[in-house]
C-alpha cells in the first residue's frame, strides 16, 4: 500500500458516516422541535423512557458524553420540567435523574418519531437493521 499519496475524501469511511449522522439528525429536528427538545436531549429522554432513574454517570456512559457536556443538557431538560435531578442520600456526589409527569407525557408524542424518520429515509427496515448491526460491530472494535 502506497502511503505517500494524500488521502482522498471519496476513499474514507469516516466521511460518509459523518455526513449520514449529520443528515439523519437533521431529519429529526422538525419532529423534536414540536416536542421542544434537541436531539441530544431526545437521547437522554429515550434512556429514561426505557427505565426511569439513572445516575448522570450511567447516562453519560450510554451516550458517550462526559459530565461537562451532559450536565448543561440535563439542566435544560430540568428547566423545561421534563426531568428532575436528585442527589443520592447515601452519597451526595451521585446525582440521579428521573422523569417528571411532563417527561412521561412527552414519550407518548415521541413514539411516532421513529416511524416518521423511517418513512423519510425510505429504506426497508431490514436494510436499516443491517446498517445498524455493522456500525455497532465497528463501534465495539473501536471501544476495545
Amino acid at each position: 500500500m502506497d502511503n505517500s499519496k494524500p488521502p482522498k475524501l471519496e476513499n474514507q469511511i469516516c466521511f460518509p458516516l459523518y455526513v449520514i449522522a449529520k443528515e439523519i439528525t437533521g431529519l429529526y429536528r422538525p419532529f423534536l422541535d414540536e416536542l421542544d427538545i434537541t436531539y441530544p436531549q431526545y437521547l437522554v429522554m429515550m434512556i429514561l423512557w426505557e427505565s426511569d432513574g439513572h445516575t448522570v454517570t450511567h447516562i453519560g456512559g450510554k451516550l458517550f458524553l462526559d459530565s461537562g457536556t451532559l450536565t448543561p443538557l440535563l439542566k435544560r431538560l430540568e428547566a423545561k420540567e421534563f426531568i428532575v435531578r436528585k442527589r443520592k442520600k447515601e452519597d451526595e456526589r451521585v446525582v440521579e435523574v428521573f422523569l417528571t409527569d411532563a417527561g412521561k407525557q412527552l414519550q407518548k408524542k415521541a413514539c411516532e418519531i421513529p416511524g416518521k424518520i423511517q418513512e423519510k429515509i425510505g429504506i426497508q427496515p431490514e436494510e436499516l437493521l443491517h446498517l445498524k448491526d455493522t456500525v455497532l460491530k465497528i463501534l465495539k472494535k473501536i471501544e476495545k
